[in-house]
């Protein structure tokens, strides 16, 4: 693993890297902009002549990987935010109090270092989301809405907040559409491509991607194999019934499961899980 400099001016660096500063590094990476006290690879490895908080040297590692590629590569990475037993909300759709305020917090640094987070309709309508950045410091992505038959309500937040821009993906222009109608989706049998919502976000140099929710929005993008990263923020706690996380295709074999290069973080009561898929 090859460690590229992105600064020499170590005779100016004083005192530790506190999570903090650590923040604000990661940031200045994802603009392309030098820092000092660090080098870093092209797989997010770091290592730091500076003393390095153990808050720090977390965020380190958990989001360098995420900022460190070289250029313009595309990122797709979803999250999810589920219970031990897989489920992300009640029966009746209530999920505010699933994951704790760290988890809360992972999921804007999130948003904050990528270019659009995408939701599904359903999503939108049931929860109303704002999908801005208010939790830490860094910018809001675009939001984007997969919404085939434009059944969104112009109403939503995320259409008349003016907090950040929001494009819908509908497939027929002329349907009542309140965001950015787009005609040419794939798969509109289906209701929206997966290959043609990327498509549609990389020409309008929205390469680095956030797939939000719903459930079943996560799971299209994850069984059509576009996503470079999952990160599953699980809380201590069982539900018993509910809405699923996770829904795919049967599988008769345990060898047909789904596998990845998987790292553990703790996020204070909840346990996140960085799983990493080998698709370039």
């Amino acid at each position: 693993m090859e460690l590229r400099t992105t600064s020499t001016l170590r005779a100016h660096w004083q005192g530790s890297i506190t999570a903090s500063t650590a923040w604000k590094m990661i940031l200045d990476i994802r603009q392309g902009r030098e820092v000092e006290a660090l080098t870093i690879a092209d797989d997010g490895g770091w290592q730091s002549y500076a003393k390095v908080t153990a808050e720090a040297r977390q965020l380190f590692d958990i989001y360098l990987p995420l900022v460190s590629r070289a250029g313009d590569q595309p990122l797709v990475i979803a999250q999810m935010g589920q219970t031990l037993d897989g489920r992300i909300a009640t029966v009746d759709g209530r999920n505010e109090l699933i994951n704790g305020p760290a988890g809360l917090i992972h999921l804007h640094r999130l948003r904050a270092l990528v270019d659009a987070v995408v939701i599904g309709a359903s999503t939108a309508i049931a929860d109303d989301p704002l999908l801005t950045v208010r939790h830490v410091e860094g910018p809001s992505p675009v939001r984007v809405v997969i919404d085939p038959s434009g059944r969104v309500p112009g109403g939503q937040r995320l259409f008349r907040d003016g907090c950040a821009r929001t494009l819908q993906l509908c497939i027929d222009a002329a349907s009542s559409c309140s965001g950015s109608a787009v005609p040419d989706l794939a798969g509109a049998s289906s209701g929206c491509g997966v290959s043609g919502v990327l498509a549609t976000l990389q020409a309008r140099g929205l390469k680095r991607v956030l797939i939000e929710g719903g459930g079943t929005t996560v799971s299209r993008f994850l069984e059509a194999g576009v996503l470079d990263r999952i990160h599953v923020t699980v809380a201590p706690m069982i539900l018993g019934s509910g809405k699923p996380s996770f829904s795919l295709s049967e599988i008769s074999s345990i060898d047909a499961a789904v596998r990845a290069r998987t790292r553990r973080f703790s996020l204070e009561q909840d346990t996140l899980f960085d799983l990493e898929f080998c698709r370039h």
